[in-house]
């Protein structure tokens, strides 16, 4: 059965959506063979190329590297398209870097972009984002602002969208955040707001949102405030008497600390 374009990518997409990160051989193969020719090319003697292609690299140290040269954000962008060891990209239709002005006064990290995110290429578009921004609009905080008083700067620890939306592994996370690291170096925020318990297990090594939230502490020498994720006010309403108390609290602040 032959297939068009437009219905290939559809199947294509579809199986990506799954979850589906292997294809199969239209034929078997006989991995003994495979062992056997292995065995014999290593009788024969060691080639060079080989050898060469076998040295280990460590992703987080190649992180750590490529984060330090970059220089602004369009540099730490290109580093993360660049960066080839981190296999949730492979499933990704988007790199997801950030949304709003890097200017901003408050830099918000979320954790993980989600369908939405992936398809539109920009973090907390979805449900979620939308309520992330009446809850800031509130305070008179935006994404949309220009001047930096008014504005908020928005990523996520990882940058492309897990596969089913899963939770990050902890190797994951590991690998991201020499760049989540730079990113707040050259954004500069005066403080930084972690959203859910992601953010808070990558940046301050902890979890357990319902005890961290509300509490001030400072990382990357800078003043942290986590909060409940939209999302989890979605599920759970009641929880938003709480985040309004988060919201006043960064108000209050962003007033005590003028720029």
């Amino acid at each position: 059965m032959s297939l068009d374009l437009h219905t290939a990518r559809a199947l294509l997409e579809w199986q990506i959506e799954l979850g589906v990160d292997e294809s199969m051989a239209d034929t078997p193969i006989d991995r003994f063979a495979l062992h056997a020719a292995q065995k014999a090319t290593t009788a024969a003697g060691p080639v060079a190329p080989a050898a060469e292609s076998s040295t280990v690299v460590d992703p987080i140290a190649h992180a750590q590297d490529a984060a330090r040269k970059v220089t602004d954000l369009s540099g730490l962008q290109a580093a993360l398209e660049t960066y080839p060891h981190c296999e949730l990209k492979l499933g990704a239709r988007s790199l997801v870097f950030s949304d709003g002005n890097p200017a901003a006064r408050v830099m918000i990290i979320g954790e993980a972009p989600g369908r939405d995110e992936d398809i539109q290429g920009k973090p907390f578009v979805g449900r979620a984002g939308q309520l992330l921004d009446r809850m800031f609009d509130a305070i008179g905080l935006s994404r949309r602002a220009e001047v930096a008083e008014r504005a908020l700067y928005i990523s996520n620890i990882l940058p492309w969208r897990p596969p089913q939306n899963r939770d990050p592994t902890a190797e994951e996370i590991a690998m991201m955040r020499p760049f989540m690291d730079a990113h707040v170096k050259l954004a500069a925020p005066d403080l930084i707001v972690l959203m859910g318990n992601i953010s808070c297990q990558a940046i301050l090594g902890r979890r357990g949102i319902t005890r961290l939230r509300g509490h001030w502490t400072e990382a990357l020498g800078r003043p942290v405030l986590p909060m409940f994720h939209p999302a989890y006010l979605l599920r759970n309403p009641a929880a938003k008497r709480e985040a309004w108390q988060d919201l006043l609290a960064i108000s209050a602040h962003l007033k005590s600390s003028p720029a």
